[in-house]
């Protein structure tokens, strides 16, 4: 049996191409949230039952599949509502008319003015010098309190584990706030709207089992915030003086200012 790639008309091609687009938005969801094992179980299923029911069309264990497709798809939502509830709410936030475009796009065009990432890279630089320890969590484009009120908790729920704060970001107030001698200087800082809006804060941790061991508690709350929402935060580690970012699930290692600066910028999105 030949196959005549003429059959295929403009329609088809266009189906092809956007289930495959969103397979590849859907790996890299699974893979940002530590459930790309289950992710890789169900399209080798998936494959294996196309297989025995399209393929070889055997009866009895092709409609043994099919049940287990069927009852599989409330199994699907039961696993993954994490992700569903996600998505859904990105559609149905307060900014919905360019939500969407932003969840398939990646945020790629939702940067933050230079005057307030300066400040913030230059604390960062200065604080890794002399090896203070920081957390800084950087709103994006969901808003932080929309999204955690769907796991239970909201941003003032975070912020009044520390203390508020809402100033203007300021380099010479961020390098303060995480001195060591600092009642403050353990937590983490929430900038919201271009603001700083409280520190000392206490943060959700992650609990992957794949995180490096040379990895502290702030880089856990940091990739556990980040699992959460879309947020950017940026780690200086106490021992070595090393500047990181979790963003999506991921940790971004030993960055250089230049590196600090493009992440914050949104530059870099095109290496995820």
């Amino acid at each position: 049996m030949t196959f005549d790639i003429n059959i295929l008309s403009l329609k088809d091609i266009l189906d092809i191409l956007l289930v495959a687009f969103l397979l590849y938005k859907t790996y890299k969801l699974m893979k940002s949230s530590g459930s790309i094992n289950i992710f890789i179980g169900i399209l080798v299923f998936i494959v294996i039952w196309v297989i025995v029911s399209q393929v070889l069309q055997m009866r009895l264990l092709g409609s043994i599949f099919d049940k287990l497709v069927s009852v599989g798809v409330i199994a699907l939502i039961v696993l993954f509502q994490d992700e569903i509830r996600h998505f859904l709410l990105t559609l149905g936030s307060r900014h919905r008319s360019s939500s969407l475009f932003r969840f398939l796009k990646g945020n790629k065009k939702d940067t933050n003015d230079k005057e307030d990432i300066m400040p913030i890279v230059m604390a960062c630089l200065n604080m890794s010098k002399g090896k203070v320890g920081a957390l800084i969590v950087i709103e994006r484009g969901l808003p932080l309190d929309e999204v955690l009120i769907e796991r239970g908790i909201s941003l003032s729920d975070i912020c009044d584990t520390g203390d508020y704060i809402d100033a203007r970001i300021n380099q010479r107030l961020i390098e303060n706030i995480f001195f060591k001698n600092s009642p403050l200087h353990d937590g983490a800082m929430v900038i919201s709207n271009k603001r700083i809006k409280a520190a000392g804060c206490i943060l959700p941790v992650s609990h992957n089992l794949n995180i490096p061991k040379e990895l502290g508690l702030r880089h856990r709350a940091a990739l556990g915030i980040s699992q959460e929402t879309d947020a950017m935060t940026i780690i200086v580690s106490e021992e070595t003086g090393g500047i990181s970012i979790a963003y999506k699930g991921e940790f971004y290692l030993k960055l250089t200012a230049e590196e600090l600066e493009r992440m914050l910028t949104n530059d870099s999105d095109s290496q995820n």
